[in-house]
Order: C-alpha cells, then structure tokens, then sequence
C-alpha cells in the first residue's frame, strides 16, 4: 500500500509526539528486532526507530530494511531516527484514520 503525500504529512504529524519504542544497535537488525518491531505496529500502527552509533547501518538503511521485513511503510528519516507505518488487522487496537488519497 503506497502512501499519498497527504497520508504520510498525517503520519509525520502524529510521530512527532511520540518516543522511539524500538533500537537498532550493534548487531543491527536482528530476528529479535523485527519480531519486538512487529509487535509494537501491530498495536500502535505507528513506529519511531531509533539508530544508534554502534550500528553499522545509518537510519535510512535501517528504515528501509525494516520496512521491508516488516510489509510496513517508511515515512520518513531525520537524523537517527525512522518512522514506520503498518496498518494493523487488530480489532482491539484503535486504529489511525488516514485521510484519502
């Protein structure tokens, strides 16, 4: 699912409020990483990644990789961190409204 230019100014907005939940160190991206990353999406629907120093992979490769073992949305890097997008299939989770394309 491709994101509109209105959907992702959206999902930039609600990120800026929120704390990165997930890091990506040393080692990378690991197993372990992405499972704790698809749990987090699958009950936010919206993810800030944080990159560390150690890693060899700056936020932009970390974002991309991640998005992509995660069927999520990159939507945006600044700095260190990444944001991701994935639509949950969770009835219990209050899911974020996007606006049309």
């Amino acid at each position: 699912m491709a994101l509109s230019k209105k959907q992702i100014k959206q999902l930039k907005t609600l990120a800026i409020h929120i704390k990165p939940l997930v890091t990506v160190g040393k080692n990378d991206i690991t197993d372990t990483l992405v499972q704790q990353a698809s749990e987090t999406l699958d009950q936010r629907e919206l993810l800030k990644v944080a990159v560390q120093d150690g890693s060899s992979l700056d936020a932009k490769e970390a974002g991309t990789e991640l998005a992509e073992r995660l069927n999520a949305e990159l939507v945006q890097v600044i700095g260190n961190r990444c944001v991701l997008y994935r639509e949950t299939s969770r009835d219990d989770v209050e899911k974020i409204r996007l606006v049309r394309a």
